[in-house]
């Protein structure tokens, strides 16, 4: 499967270098390049690439370059392409971190930390991938080797023009198997009348939603059904659980809204995001939403009456008594 990327960067002579190294991974298929901030956007929304490499500590300042072009994208896609930052310095190295992106290279490119920011993408590529047993597993990226590795460094130091390609040329031998639903097992259960028999479909509980919280190698796993609502802080998402605890994702709030499932969390504010399912009380007067088991009471706004009415009926729509 290729994957495409993009290069994002106010010097075009930079862009080539990266653009050289980059297209020596098989699975890499360069689509464009931009050098501001406004034509990097549009070429993003444009392509939606699964890969920008991008300069957030410009020589041209006109250019606008910085991390707030990933903010941008989340207005716009509900994936937003994996991000590896290429620049000059590792000042801004811990902000970028907050974004999550996939890693942080420093100009002039070193081969070796190149190589292992591709496997970074791969892994996460892969994580985002269902988790279907694959009995013959393949490398999604054909990794250079050593040879190939002293020959671009020595290339790119010397600024000459890269010979020919120097990886060994094979055929990947690929399992082609077709995954099959998961067998649901039937069993015969007798009734209460001895006479009667009936065939009934044995089937799992259903599992509450696991939201994973990764950063740089950490990852926070949390409940969904422990979630009591989620609280926007400017470009981060705080958490709250019901044991008390407060998580921070480096998020936005809207992020959120578009990957979280309706069913369960809804919009009540443009600073938060509620548990359906941890609701106790909703006063339309006041304009508020209480928090079971808490003194927990958050507001709702006139833009998203629609959800908090949602959020009555689907109450209403369960094992429900009204007095």
């Amino acid at each position: 499967m290729s994957h495409t990327f993009i290069i994002i960067d106010d010097r075009q002579e930079d862009i080539s270098k990266t653009q050289v190294v980059a297209e020596r991974f098989r699975n890499l298929s360069f689509v464009g390049s931009a050098t501001t901030y406004d034509d990097g956007v549009n070429l993003i929304l444009e392509h939606q690439p699964s890969l920008v490499f991008l300069e957030i500590d410009p020589t041209d300042k006109k250019s606008n370059l910085s991390l707030a072009l990933i903010n941008e994208l989340y207005r716009f896609l509900t994936v937003v392409p994996r991000i590896i930052i290429i620049t000059s310095k590792n000042d801004l190295a811990y902000e970028a971190l907050k974004y999550e992106v996939i890693d942080y290279l420093i100009k002039p490119i070193n081969i070796n930390d190149f190589r292992k920011a591709i496997l970074k993408f791969d892994r996460a590529i892969k994580s985002d991938l269902p988790l279907i047993e694959v009995k013959n597993p393949v490398a999604t990226f054909e990794v250079l080797d050593e040879a190939v590795l002293e020959t671009l460094e020595q290339e790119i130091a010397t600024g000459e023009e890269l010979t020919e390609d120097p990886i060994n040329e094979r055929e990947e031998q690929i399992d082609s198997e077709t995954a099959t639903e998961d067998e649901v097992t039937v069993t015969t259960i007798p009734s209460a009348n001895s006479k009667i028999e009936a065939n009934a479909v044995m089937m799992q509980k259903p599992q509450s939603l696991i939201i994973c919280i990764k950063s740089y190698g950490d990852y926070r796993y949390l409940d969904s059904d422990e979630i009591l609502y989620f609280e926007a802080d400017n470009n981060s998402t705080d958490i709250h659980l019901n044991n008390g605890e407060m998580v921070t994702a480096f998020k936005t709030l809207k992020h959120f809204e578009t990957v979280l499932p309706e069913t369960q969390f809804l919009r009540i504010h443009n600073s938060y995001i509620i548990n359906v399912d941890q609701v106790s009380r909703i006063h339309t007067g006041n304009t508020v939403c209480y928090i079971k088991n808490s003194t927990t009471k958050l507001p709702f706004s006139k833009s998203y009456k629609d959800n908090v009415d949602l959020i009555i009926n689907r109450i209403a729509g369960g094992n429900y008594l009204e007095i």
